[in-house]
């Protein structure tokens, strides 16, 4: 009898496990779809790109498809600055929230949105690490949400429409990081 329980308490935990992993999966690839795919930057990658960022304490830091919140968690940390993560991805904003609990990060705010379709909030900074095709299509809300002296610093692609506002790109393995001073 307790060789049973013991073999259902067993299959019960496979069961969940497996459950989740799968719940997980499909969140991934329902980021991908989104133009957003879970793809966590390195934390030495990260050190360097908000040292170049050059933040200032009490400005306004926006991570688009921030995923589980390292660059944000790091930025409020760091540089004390106000924090705002926006991603698609449930599970990934649960772990995101629950690392700034664990970190008692009170200044940041994760936000459960499609960022191609809402409206992005007022900021200073902006960090994206986004595929091409976002964004084109969230460039005419950075275009309006921005004030002259905003930074914009996109990870991995180019923003191809604000060539001229470009201030300085870095070169590092796998991905570029491009800083875009309006």
């Amino acid at each position: 009898m307790i060789g049973q329980i013991a073999y259902l308490a067993l299959l019960f935990l496979e069961l969940i496990f497996f459950a989740g992993i799968a719940i997980y999966t499909v969140f991934l690839i329902y980021s991908s779809i989104k133009g957003a795919s879970y793809v966590p930057t390195k934390n030495k990658e990260i050190d360097l790109i908000l040292k170049l960022a050059q933040l200032k304490k009490n400005q306004i830091f926006l991570d688009l498809g921030c995923g589980d919140g390292r660059m944000v968690r790091r930025a409020v940390k760091q540089y004390h600055v106000k924090g705002i993560g926006i991603d698609v991805n449930f599970i990934l904003l649960i772990w995101a929230k629950l690392l700034a609990k664990i970190q008692k990060l009170n200044a940041i705010e994760f936000r459960l949105t499609d960022m191609a379709s809402n409206h992005l909030p007022l900021t200073d900074v902006i960090y994206i690490f986004l595929f091409p095709k976002l964004i084109e299509k969230i460039t005419p809300q950075l275009k309006e949400k921005l004030d002259k002296g905003s930074l914009i610093i996109s990870h991995g692609f180019k923003i191809t429409k604000f060539n001229s506002f470009l201030k300085k790109k870095i070169d590092h393995h796998p991905f570029p990081t491009y800083y875009y001073k309006l």
